[in-house]
């Protein structure tokens, strides 16, 4: 049975115009102005609403033991929490530890997303030790669709990689055509920096920005640059945060070095003072990298509308009240991370488009088609056009009302942006053409959901023997 989706303004990262879709077996099969459709097709009246390809979390954590803990969403919630937030597909972190079989985690990580997700998801492969093992197995994950790895600068001794590792992966990478994306910071400094705050009394969470400083985040990423610029390979910078940090990736772009810039949501609207207020309170916005001062937040707004930060994503990574208590004698053992999968495109298109000055065709590039292209799912996600997947939201820009954790689908007790007004949500959301989502209500098919297997990017891909 087909859908018919009329009079809406279709939005694409390029272009706008009111047309008709109608979708079969899937996909988009039809484009035009009034379409008509057989007996027994569902209509959707978009009069009004703007029509969006179906938007992709690059960055998100589902699964995720951490900190003697684990995150609180299965797939079972964040997949609804994705849809009724308007993400179609999202690609998580698979991160084992060092102590961990990659390959072992690898699976493992699947099997918590096959035949449970109600949208479509993907994998980046974090590489957190590099030994006699490793290249086998990366090969073996790259053979079966997942296109893109992970490391840390960060976490010693539980993710992180030394240098010696991270030059492995990149020429592994660069011979692979695989997109490497990587947490830009200094392990060695973050942990020198903490043992000497925590030494001098200095335990609570406001204290976990001065630990990971932004000069800390900066070195990472030129460092990252710099072996990038030197094995060849293709790097993906994510969650960056700040000024200092986006001047070292940009220099390396502007000489050449294949290297794209990812922020996320909590960055562009949080800032440090929150991780200082009382409490608990002052706990829920523990991340890493941290928040950081707000005159930061401009600079970023600046760069995603200017095209040199690529894509946004969440770093979605929720663990509850409780769970942020393990933290209170010392802001090393507060789990880091924040919900955000579900509020992504409502705070990005009411701050970025509707009251700020984010084009709207940036604002479907950075949240959909841009990291459609990077990580190997271009044209079949990011794109409405005749045989691409019908992943679609229409989207209702008259819609008025604001963040909560009473009204919100992530399994988590708090929401870091409670309160927070928003000017517009999803009024109807499909996979692959099937309706999950009517004004806010997830009204779909558990498990309707695809592992994208993915292909590596040829221009990418290159001689073992490339600098």
């Amino acid at each position: 049975m087909g859908l018919l989706i009329c009079n809406g303004e279709i939005v694409t990262h390029e272009d706008h115009y009111f047309a008709d879709l109608y979708i079969e077996d899937q996909w988009i099969t039809q484009i035009g102005k009034n379409l008509s459709a057989p007996p027994g097709t569902t209509v959707v009246d978009a009069t009004g609403k703007l029509i969006f390809p179906g938007f992709i979390d690059p960055h998100v954590h589902i699964y995720l033991p951490f900190m003697g803990t684990f995150a609180k969403d299965t797939y079972e919630t964040a997949s609804v929490a994705a849809l009724v937030g308007g993400t179609t597909s999202m690609i998580e972190m698979c991160c084992p530890s060092r102590q961990e079989d990659a390959l072992d985690g690898y699976k493992l990580w699947k099997s918590k997303a096959e035949g449970i997700s109600a949208c479509d998801y993907a994998f980046h492969m974090a590489v957190t030790r590099f030994d006699d093992k490793t290249e086998a197995q990366l090969r073996e994950i790259v053979a079966d669709g997942t296109t893109s790895f992970k490391i840390f600068l960060s976490y010693k001794n539980f993710f992180g990689v030394d240098d010696g590792e991270m030059y492995q992966t990149l020429k592994l990478a660069r011979e692979l055509g695989v997109i490497v994306t990587a947490h830009c910071e200094n392990a060695e400094l973050v942990s020198r920096l903490q043992q000497e705050l925590i030494g001098q009394g200095k335990t609570g969470p406001e204290w976990h920005e001065p630990s990971r400083p932004e000069t800390v985040e900066a070195e990472g990423t030129g460092r990252f640059a710099t072996f990038l610029e030197t094995t060849g390979a293709h790097g993906y910078v994510v969650h960056l945060s700040c000024a200092a940090a986006l001047k070292a990736a940009v220099e390396a772009k502007a000489r050449g070095v294949k290297l794209s810039i990812e922020s996320v949501l909590p960055h562009f609207l949080l800032d440090k003072t929150y991780a200082e207020r009382d409490g608990v309170e002052g706990l829920k916005y523990v991340m890493s990298p941290p928040l950081r001062d707000k005159a930061n937040q401009t600079v970023l707004w600046n760069a995603l509308e200017a095209g040199q930060i690529d894509t946004v994503g969440t770093d979605h990574c929720p663990f509850d009240l409780n769970q942020k208590l393990l933290g209170k004698d010392a802001f090393t053992q507060i789990p880091n991370g924040i919900p955000g999968l579900e509020d992504r495109v409502n705070l990005m298109y009411t701050y970025g488009v509707k009251r700020g000055e984010l084009n709207i065709h940036r604002f479907v590039d950075a949240l959909s088609t841009r990291v459609s292209k990077l990580f190997g799912l271009y044209p079949r996600k990011g794109l409405i056009a005749v045989g691409s997947d019908a992943d679609l939201v229409i989207y209702d820009p008259g819609y008025r009302g604001v963040v909560s954790a009473k009204t919100q689908h992530m399994n988590n007790d708090y929401s870091g942006f409670e309160g927070v007004a928003i000017e517009g949500r999803p009024a109807v959301v499909t996979v692959r053409g099937n309706v999950q989502v009517r004004d806010g209500v997830f009204v779909g098919e558990q498990g309707r959901s695809k592992f994208l297997r993915r292909g590596v990017r040829q221009e990418l891909a290159g001689d073992t023997n490339a600098s």
